[in-house]
């Protein structure tokens, strides 16, 4: 059973904050994903409801024993409904965020006006930009993977 919209949204916003604290202090190596979702010449940005709240790349942990593609796939499955993507490899990034050292693998996929169900407990808002218009609020190393993202396919 999931916890309604409203408590998920406080247990990501208090979770985020415990694991911003451990982060300081372990400064653990993560794996991760982000995935470069497009439809011509737009590029699908979210907010998340914790963290800083800026517009991000859609992605997430690595779970144990799943591949980087698995995670992919899981990600887009749970944060936007997506299913059945045939993503592409656009390689890796080594970032520091929040003192995490991460190795964020990186997907991409053209779609064309996919359908979209977001889970409103992890994400506020969903948005497409145009590549030539995205918002002055983004995340760190957005700009750098859609720069490997438009290089890489």
């Amino acid at each position: 059973m999931k916890l309604p919209v409203p408590a998920r949204r406080i247990v990501y916003r208090w979770g985020f904050r415990v694991l911003r604290v451990v982060w300081m202090i372990s400064r653990p190596q993560i794996e991760g994903v982000k995935c470069v979702i497009t439809d011509g010449d737009k590029v699908l940005l979210v907010r998340h409801t914790y963290g800083r709240h800026r517009w991000d790349l859609p992605g997430g942990r690595i779970e144990r024993q799943e591949s980087p593609l698995a995670a992919a796939g899981r990600e887009m499955h749970e944060e936007l409904g997506l299913v059945e993507v045939a993503w592409a490899a656009l390689g890796q990034l080594r970032v520091t965020v929040d003192r995490r050292r991460d190795t964020l693998h990186l997907f991409g996929a053209e779609l064309r006006a996919p359908a979209i169900a977001i889970d409103r407990g992890e994400l506020a808002a969903v948005r497409w930009f145009p590549r030539t218009e995205l918002p002055g609020d983004l995340a760190p190393h957005v700009r750098t993977i859609l720069d490997v993202g438009a290089n890489g396919r």
